[in-house]
């Protein structure tokens, strides 16, 4: 059991001697979700496997892959990937699944969706993360729909299962949550959720500011995945900067003025006033002076007339 767990962070990128030491305080019998949350805590952090020929600096093994070898691509690097302007995705399966399935059903076809529609926009690095329960056959307190979608995508190396496990009887699950926010963090991409994570927030200041700048929720319009056009509010990026490593900035524009003719800024007006293009923008009362001054003049002229 114990050199398992040791194997298990060590692939996730932990050093051997934090490992052992997290071991030794909670004990062998500990969970992989709480020795994950102590290394957390103890401000251990992932370094590259100088061991291992590949590059990537962190590496797991897809629980239920049909391939044993430590090589595995399914958290490397794409090829393109450095090279590439779009952010990497990370996927909340069991959040996008059950809200496709109107909370009631754990709808696969909603992850499909998904990760389709970041496929048509040109994301090379996608990751779906979903407990490996889900791999079991359904239940009646726990419906499923679609389930092989879910082994066509760990074929493609876009499925990733967390660990889970039977105790007496028991189902001991691990925090995907914590997989999913880990993962986004250190590859600088996308969390794709309507969850606000609000314990994991709590739980590190660096995933607080993380969350809340890089979190893309979502709806679904009759099997339409639709994320906001505005993912931080109408004052933030668009959602085309916001899944880009370089946002490109709009050209300025000439925005028209939402009073229009009864704009009463004047000359002081920061928009575009199209019935007045090679005209002094004056405002309202200058312009009610200006006629009062012309309406003097004229009245003095006609008085100097009659004398």
């Amino acid at each position: 059991v114990h050199q398992s767990k040791l194997d298990f962070f060590c692939k996730l990128g932990y050093g051997k001697q934090d490992i052992c030491k997290v071991l030794e305080n909670l004990g062998q019998e500990a969970l992989e979700d709480d020795v994950l949350k102590e290394l957390i805590r103890m401000g251990s952090k992932p370094q590259a496997l100088e061991s291992q020929a590949q590059p990537s600096p962190l590496k797991l093994i897809a629980r239920g892959s049909c391939s044993a070898s430590p090589g595995s691509k399914w958290l490397e690097e794409d090829e393109s990937d450095s090279s590439d302007h779009l952010r990497p995705i990370v996927i909340d399966g069991s959040n996008v699944a059950m809200s496709h399935g109107n909370k009631e059903v754990f709808s696969c076809w909603g992850i499909q969706l998904a990760v389709d529609w970041f496929r048509e926009r040109g994301h090379k690095y996608i990751k779906v993360f979903v407990p490996l329960w889900r791999k079991e056959p359904p239940r009646q307190d726990s419906p499923i729909a679609d389930q092989h979608i879910l082994e066509e995508l760990e074929r493609q190396s876009i499925l990733v299962y967390t660990p889970s496990r039977k105790v007496k009887g028991k189902r001991v699950v691990c925090y995907d949550d914590r997989y999913i926010v880990k993962v986004a963090y250190e590859k600088d991409g996308v969390i794709v959720s309507n969850d606000h994570y609000r314990d994991l927030q709590n739980e590190n200041p660096e995933w607080k500011w993380f969350i809340e700048q890089r979190l893309l929720m979502y709806s679904f319009v009759s099997n339409r995945f639709m994320p906001p056009d505005d993912p931080l509010g109408r004052h933030g990026p668009t959602l085309n900067n916001f899944l880009s490593k370089k946002p490109v900035l709009p050209e300025p524009k000439w925005q028209p003025c939402p009073y229009g003719k009864k704009c009463t800024y004047g000359n002081k007006c920061k928009f575009y006033h199209p019935e007045r293009p090679h005209q002094a923008q004056l405002s309202v009362a200058d312009e009610l002076r200006a006629k009062i001054k012309v309406s003097l003049s004229l009245g003095k002229e006609e008085e100097q007339r009659s004398h």
